[in-house]
């Protein structure tokens, strides 16, 4: 009877472990078979460390191809910590070659991280600067190819580029406006590591970069290079605080040439103050339109039929009262007896008046609003302003006299052009 209990309880003792011994069988084949490429891809996680590759930057071109914002190849310097085994030399020397002190490069050597990059200090560097860094051949410390704007104009279409920062993000202009387009997306090459950092002997992995998109402007080089050189000859001439132009093909709405003064260089875009870099004079700047203004003003009153400017006449006495208010022709004594067209031909204050009243304001606003005045254009650049135009409810006689040639309202360059 004791021997079938021991007997008993041996079989039961060897299925427990028969099955126990199943279970490992079955985990060792998931974790094989099943779960191995999740469990491996956490491994090399864990084992490997990425030096960044970075892409580069699209292009930006003219209409015909003309390269307008290129890229330079350069290094930059970045440091693997725990690969450095002699911390105090590779400090010295590379601060030395660096001409930075030896504390703030020791801020890098010694930093307690897997990759570090030496910035600002290390990035964008020249040549010269590589090859004595390269000819060290220290331990834990890398060059990787990095990618610098370049724009081999230099000012000219400056405010239209924009430029970019120390990391290739645009800060303005169309590299801002585009920016997701033309950045690519950065590679890197892996290696593999253990956990003080010291490199495994295993291959290297190269993940290569994207490069961005290039992006094709309307702008024709040598449209802008002409309205380039008339800015400067008028700088040179009148001295004035700031200048523009902007050339549009009236048949598709497309700029073929933009540019303002001052202007500035985007490849050292850091010697300039904001001012001068922010303000994109053709899209932003308001003004008073005055007498440009007037062909809104004829053009509404001939489509609404208010006036023939062949037929009727409009008498220039020189000046015109509007609720008090004196509004005079330019011309002293006035233009006196005149058809619409001369009204028009002549530029006469007083006329224009009376083609604003014969439209009313309600209609006269209404062609305002048609023509884009107080809204912005939509052209795809960052910092465009919408002008003033007074609200319908705030116009009253003066102020729809003053419309209709052009004073008392706010439009800026580019809703003029359109």
């Amino acid at each position: 009877m004791f021997l079938r209990k021991i007997d008993k309880r041996i079989k039961i003792i060897f299925l427990v472990l028969l099955f126990l011994l199943l279970l490992i069988i079955l985990r060792v084949f998931y974790v094989q078979m099943i779960d191995y490429n999740k469990l491996n891809k956490y491994a090399k996680n864990l084992w490997s460390r990425d030096l960044p590759v970075e892409a580069n930057r699209g292009l930006i071109l003219d209409r015909n191809g003309v390269v307008l914002a290129d890229n330079l190849t350069t290094t930059s310097l970045v440091l693997i910590p725990n690969q450095i085994k002699n911390k105090k030399k590779t400090t010295r020397l590379l601060a030395d070659i660096l001409n930075v002190s030896y504390e703030d490069m020791k801020e890098h050597v010694y930093k307690e991280t897997s990759i570090e990059r030496v910035h600002p200090e290390g990035r964008r560097l020249s040549y010269e600067i590589s090859d004595k860094i390269a000819k060290l051949n220290l331990e834990g410390v890398y060059l990787m190819k990095e990618s610098k704007r370049y724009y081999p104009y230099k000012e000219l279409l400056s405010h239209v580029l924009g430029y970019v920062g120390i990391d290739n993000q645009g800060l303005s202009g169309i590299e801002l406006q585009y920016d997701k387009y033309l950045t690519g997306k950065s590679g890197a090459i892996k290696y593999f590591s253990d956990a003080k950092g010291n490199k495994l002997n295993l291959t290297d992995i190269y993940e290569a970069p994207q490069d961005g998109m290039n992006i094709t402007l309307t702008i024709d080089i040598n449209i802008q290079k002409s309205l380039e050189r008339e800015l400067d000859n008028i700088v040179d001439m009148f001295s004035p605080d700031n200048a523009l132009a902007i050339v549009m093909d009236p048949n598709t709405g497309e700029i073929l040439g933009m540019s303002s003064r001052p202007d500035y260089d985007p490849n050292n875009y850091q010697n300039y103050n904001t001012e001068i870099l922010s303000r994109n004079l053709p899209i932003w700047s308001s003004y008073e339109p005055g007498s440009t203004f007037k062909i809104i003003t004829t053009s509404a009153a001939v489509e609404e039929g208010v006036v023939d400017l062949k037929k009727d006449h409009f008498y220039d006495s020189g000046s015109v009262n509007v609720d008090g208010s004196i509004l005079r022709c330019w011309k002293a004594g006035g233009h006196g007896e005149q058809t619409f067209l001369q009204v028009l031909q002549n530029s006469c204050n007083p006329g224009f008046v009376k083609m604003g009243q014969l439209l009313g304001k309600d209609k006269l606003f209404e062609y305002i609003d048609k023509f884009g005045f107080g809204a912005k254009t939509g052209i795809d650049l960052n910092g465009e302003g919408q002008g003033i135009i007074f609200n319908l409810d705030q116009v009253g006689n003066v102020e729809l006299a003053t419309t209709a040639f052009g004073q008392g309202v706010s439009v800026t360059p580019i809703q003029q052009v359109v």
